[in-house]
Parts: C-alpha cells; sequence; structure tokens
C-alpha cells in the first residue's frame, strides 16, 4: 500500500474514533449554556442575559464593527497601493516556413513556429493631493464608528426599557392572579354556606344559583388574567432569546416603600437625558457628518495630483538568454499626475447643495428626536404622579370596601342582609383591589423610568 493511501486510512480511523468523545464535549458545553442562566430571575439579572443574547442587540454590534473595519481603509487609504503583475503567452505558428541564415561558414536553417513570451512589473501609485477627500473621509469613518457605538448602546437601552415594562406588568398581572383566586376562595365559601342554607330552608334556590354564577365569573377572571400573565412571559422570553417552553420565574422585590417615592423635576430629567442618551449624541455627531459630508463634496472643484512609479521587464523566446533579456528589458518609470476639474455639468455643486440639505434634515430630526425624548419624560411623570394619587385613593378604597364587605358578609349570615347586597360588596371589593394593584404597579414603572432617564441605573 502505498504511503499516501496509508495516510488517508490513519487519519479516518483518527476522525472516527474521536467523534464520540467530541459529541460527549459538544453536549457537555450545550448543557452547560442551557443552565448557566438562574432559576429565579431579577430584573437586573433579565436585562444582563438580553444584552447579551438579544438578536437586535448583536446585529447592532456587529454594524458597529463594521463600522470600526471601515475606519480602519479610511485611515490607510493616503498610503500608496502597490500591485504586481506578469504576463505569459505562447504562440504557435503551424505554416510557418524554414529560413536559412548563413552562420560562419554554414547554412543553418531555423523555423520559429512555437514563441514563448512573458512580461513582469510592479507598479505603485500615491496620492499626492485630492482637496482633502481622504482626510475628511477619515474623518467621517471615525464619526460613523461613533455613532454605532451610541446606537449599541441606545439598542440596549431599548431592551433595558421593555424588559422593565413587562418585568412590571408581570408583576403586577401575577398579583392580579393571586386576587383573583382569593375571590374564588370567597365565592366558593360563599356558595358552601349558601348551600348549606338551602338545605335547612333558609334560602332559595334562585339566591344559590346567583352565587354559583358570581363563582364560575370569578373562576373566568381568574383565567383571563392569567392567559394575560403568560402572554408577558412569552414575551419577556423573546426579549431574551429564551426557549418559549422554559419556565419563567421572577424575583418578588419589595415595592412598597417606592411607590410613594419623590419625583424628580421634569426639567432636571430632561437635562440630565439631552447629556447622556446616547440617540441624543447620536443625533448631534449626525449633524457633523454633514458637514464632512459637505467638504468632501466641495473637494470636486480642486485639482488632484497623483505620483506614480514602476519597475517592467520581459522576455521572448529565440531571441537569446532569458535572464540577458531580462536585463536589457528592465525599465524604471516615474509619473506625476496632476488632474484640474473644469466642468463636470454641475454635479459637485449639486453634491454641496444636497449636502446642506442633509443638515437641515439631520438637524429636523435633532429637534424631532429631542422634542419626543421630552414627551416621554412628561408622560412618565404625569403618568407616575397620578398613579401615586391613584394609589392613595385606592388604598383607601380597599381598605373601606373590605370594611363593608365584612359587615354584609355577617349580616347576611344573620340573615339581614340578602344575597344581591353581599355580592355586589365582594365585587366592589375585587374591583377597589385591582385599581390599587394597578395604580401601585404603574407608579412603580414610571417612577423608574423617570430615574432612568435621569441618569441612575434602571431597578424597582
Amino acid at each position: 500500500m502505498r504511503l499516501i493511501e496509508k495516510l488517508i486510512l490513519v487519519w479516518c480511523f483518527g476522525t472516527i474514533a474521536a467523534l464520540p468523545s467530541w459529541s460527549q464535549d459538544s453536549a457537555a458545553v450545550v448543557t452547560n449554556v442551557a443552565s448557566s442562566h438562574p432559576s429565579v430571575w431579577s430584573l437586573q439579572q433579565c436585562i444582563d442575559w438580553a444584552k447579551q443574547q438579544n438578536i437586535t442587540v448583536q446585529r447592532q454590534r456587529v454594524s458597529q464593527r463594521s463600522a470600526e473595519l471601515e475606519l480602519q481603509d479610511a485611515q490607510k487609504a493616503w498610503l500608496p497601493t502597490v500591485s504586481a503583475s506578469s504576463s505569459q503567452q505562447f504562440s504557435n505558428r503551424p505554416f510557418m516556413q524554414s529560413a536559412a541564415s548563413v552562420v560562419g561558414s554554414e547554412v543553418v536553417y531555423t523555423s520559429q513556429k512555437n514563441t514563448y513570451t512573458g512580461s513582469y512589473g510592479v507598479n505603485a501609485n500615491m496620492s499626492l493631493y485630492d482637496g482633502g477627500v481622504n482626510k475628511n473621509n477619515a474623518k467621517l469613518a471615525e464619526l460613523n464608528t461613533q455613532i454605532a457605538e451610541l446606537n449599541t448602546l441606545a439598542s440596549e437601552l431599548s431592551i433595558e426599557e421593555q424588559i422593565t415594562q413587562l418585568y412590571v406588568q408581570i408583576l403586577y398581572s401575577q398579583e392580579a392572579v393571586k386576587q383573583d383566586q382569593e375571590l374564588i376562595d370567597l365565592s366558593q365559601a360563599q356558595l358552601d354556606r349558601a348551600r348549606a342554607l338551602k338545605q335547612a330552608g333558609l334560602l332559595n334556590k334562585a339566591d344559590v344559583s346567583q352565587l354559583e354564577s358570581q363563582t364560575a365569573q370569578d373562576k373566568y377572571q381568574k383565567v383571563a388574567d392569567q392567559t394575560t400573565l403568560d402572554n408577558y412571559k412569552l414575551q419577556l422570553k423573546q426579549l431574551m432569546e429564551l426557549d418559549g417552553d422554559e419556565e419563567l420565574t421572577l424575583a418578588d422585590p419589595d415595592l412598597e416603600n417606592d411607590v410613594l417615592g419623590e419625583l424628580p423635576s421634569k426639567l432636571e430629567v430632561y437635562n440630565n437625558a439631552i447629556a447622556t442618551r446616547p440617540e441624543i449624541k447620536a443625533q448631534q455627531l449626525a449633524m457633523d457628518k454633514t458637514y464632512l459630508d459637505e467638504k468632501i463634496a466641495a473637494a470636486g472643484t480642486r485639482p488632484t495630483v497623483t505620483a506614480s512609479a514602476g519597475i517592467s521587464t520581459s522576455n521572448t523566446t529565440g531571441n537569446g538568454n532569458m535572464f540577458t533579456q531580462l536585463k536589457d528589458q528592465w525599465n524604471n518609470g516615474v509619473g506625476v499626475t496632476v488632474s484640474i476639474p473644469i466642468w463636470d455639468h454641475g454635479k459637485t455643486k449639486n453634491a454641496v447643495a444636497k449636502a446642506r440639505l442633509e443638515r437641515e434634515t439631520a438637524y429636523l430630526d435633532m429637534m424631532d428626536t429631542q422634542k419626543t425624548l421630552w414627551k416621554s419624560i412628561e408622560t412618565y411623570w404625569l403618568n407616575a404622579y397620578s398613579n401615586q394619587q391613584r394609589y392613595i385613593a385606592a388604598r383607601e378604597n380597599v381598605d373601606y370596601c373590605r370594611e363593608s364587605y365584612d359587615l354584609t358578609s355577617e349580616q347576611f349570615r344573620l340573615g339581614l342582609k340578602n344575597i344581591i347586597e353581599l355580592t355586589t360588596d365582594k365585587t366592589n371589593l375585587g374591583s377597589a383591589t385591582q385599581q390599587m394593584l394597578q395604580a401601585k404597579y404603574m407608579a412603580l414603572l414610571n417612577i423608574a423610568m423617570l430615574r432612568y432617564y435621569n441618569g441612575e441605573d434602571i431597578k424597582l
């Protein structure tokens, strides 16, 4: 067996033998990745995980790396370009007649039916002056890199906000489901008591049926709230790029002390956001880009100067020794080319005008972004304030409704209240509790957003 065949066999057997260990190692890696996240998620853990796994953020990071590579290209544009070339040509003249020539005292017959020609060269070009295009392109690429980095940060901030909103919605929905279960327990207790009274002849069938209907409605409401909770969890898992079938359990923070926290000034939050938010900085850099675009466009009216240099040689069969030919055909050359624009159908003028229009557009975009930022902050502030006031009123209403329900329930047991009054008080208690929970969590969410835009870390 030849050596090459032996080597192939050894390689194949080695590859097959390595497959089991590779599979085990790969499975171990997948297992480690799957088990690397916590079983109970805090808000910060959700945010940190999403920043690394979210596809939108990862795509933005790819764009950032692409901008960095473009910056490297722009910074090297002033360097000379060097290229080597070689051409090889073979010619055949099958019908060429023999030629006779006298060499000394002899007649020699020659026939160059086959001819081989080779040429070789190295050329270099370098821009000496281009009206500042390369310099401004490098500055433009640097701005694009900074903008790409800011866009990545803005994408991460957007993910943080979305996760925070979903996190709070999940906490609220979980509380709503717990409240639904408490109402179901109350309704079931009332129903059991009513059935006992009916058997004793103290309550008619219509009253029992009404309590059965109320219990069914409470169960239906729990199913609806559970569906809403599951939907919020699904959205959160999608943002975090988690498997849809994976269980998501959130940590239950102590939120009571933050509901009525002091609200920062709207103007203070806005000024801090203008100074720190990446989308605002990106818009400001976009304005700077338009000035560079105008300079690059205006460079079309300026002359360009390019230097070139090259060496070349060639050889052909039948002309003597190859190395002698290469030496005799050796050629060195240098040159300078000056190009002066005279008339370009107004393209440069229009390019400058377009760059100025882009500046106006960038300015309007920046104004719109700042206006949107102020609107978001003002909305968060108004929602935080109104939900704080709603929470205070709703908390008092819950106390009154609970006290009223307890009294009505006791009076119903003694036969002093009818079934309609009892179910009405229970419904009022459920509504008041839901209103309190909604005001509580919406106040928490908007307060957290205000602090976040104010430059603080997002937290609950």
